[in-house]
């Protein structure tokens, strides 16, 4: 049992356990603290402190509520200045010789380095297979303000020389004021027609206006994910328990792949990821999710992820070539025309 110490929430003093989260303090305060953006709620999605998307005032410096602890005395604010810049915990900045999902099929199989990438720390899913785990799950590091990152990038893209400029994660997304002011200021420092900006997201909580705003700041690509047609199968791939919260999560994702091609098809390259191993979406899954996206557009370049064995899956046995032929064909059988496969040894596709 922790003894009770007095602190200020908001200019209200209170009195809670010592040692529980300034998240904690908030919930059994009455805050209402979410795992989806809701307005009038506190955004607490990573719980790692990597994102920093529940970032409040404490002793008036900002941040992250979920991973810092109460004391004796503390003074917490919600309301952050309008000039308080948002800031996150980024890793990498350095060349990418394959890109991402939403990298054009054209310029994968080119030798050398084709983009620059960065990788947002925190997520909102739990995949127990994550594939970049240790990014995913980190808390630590610097945060950096959109515009510090927005230099390191540019930095990164002067040395690389390239012109291809991608954040990924974790699930870069989360922070969603951070995300928008550092595609501006990206956009800023590269103001030449051969900059491209790419976004590679989970797209649980890419919303129609939030894609309207990355497109208004600077986003020329996106790589969305789509991680199951059916809310089970999205339940064991991400590790989300909550059935209801799987649901929202897979609609807004496919609901943002449309839009993205109903909207923005001649002014942003998207292409769409879905993972593979037979242990977590069989290929009949596979054959409706093409089904669907060939609906949606039979152009669309669509990148299947052979996961291999990873974090709390070691057990999984990483798709063999042979497989990953197989989802090419159920998905080009089904008409899509843009279909590319990693395996083992390189991607096959968009044509084998």
């Amino acid at each position: 049992m922790s003894k009770e110490v007095s602190i200020e929430l908001d200019e209200k003093r209170v009195k809670v356990p010592e040692g529980i989260t300034v998240k904690r303090a908030l919930e059994i305060n009455g805050y209402t603290v979410t795992n989806y953006p809701e307005k009038g709620s506190l955004f607490a999605p990573c719980d790692v402190g990597g994102c920093w998307s529940c970032a409040v005032e404490v002793n008036n410096e900002l941040k992250p509520a979920c991973i810092t602890p109460v004391t004796k005395g503390l003074r917490v604010s919600t309301e952050l200045p309008q000039d308080c810049p948002p800031k996150r915990i980024i890793h990498g900045f350095g060349g990418h010789t394959v890109g991402g999902v939403g990298t054009p099929y054209w310029l994968k199989g080119r030798h050398g380095y084709i983009e620059v990438a960065c990788f947002a720390s925190g997520c909102n899913l739990r995949c127990p297979q994550c594939q970049n785990w240790e990014t995913t799950y980190s808390g630590q590091g610097k945060p950096l303000t959109p515009r510090k990152a927005a230099e390191l990038m540019t930095a990164s893209r002067k040395k690389f020389r390239v012109d291809r400029m991608a954040i990924s994660g974790g699930e870069s997304t989360l922070n969603r004021r951070w995300l928008v002011e550092y595609v501006t200021e990206l956009k800023r420092l590269n103001p030449d027609p051969n900059a491209r900006i790419h976004v590679d997201t989970n797209t649980t909580i890419l919303t129609k206006d939030y894609i309207d705003k990355l497109v208004e700041s600077g986003m020329t690509d996106i790589g969305p994910d789509l991680k199951g047609y059916y809310p089970e199968t999205f339940m064991r791939i991400t590790g989300i328990e909550n059935k209801a919260m799987a649901e929202r999560y897979l609609n807004t994702a496919w609901d943002a792949v449309r839009y993205l091609i109903e909207r923005y098809k001649d002014r942003v390259f998207t292409g769409v990821g879905i993972p593979y191993n037979k242990e977590l979406i069989p290929p009949q899954e596979i054959e409706l999710i093409g089904e669907r996206l060939y609906e949606i557009d039979p152009e669309i370049q669509v990148c299947v992820l052979d996961y291999r064995p990873e974090f709390k899956r070691l057990d999984l046995v990483k798709p063999n070539y042979y497989e990953m032929v197989k989802i090419h064909k159920i998905l080009t059988n089904k008409g899509l025309e843009t279909v590319m496969c990693q395996t083992e040894y390189g991607h096959i596709g968009p044509e084998i």
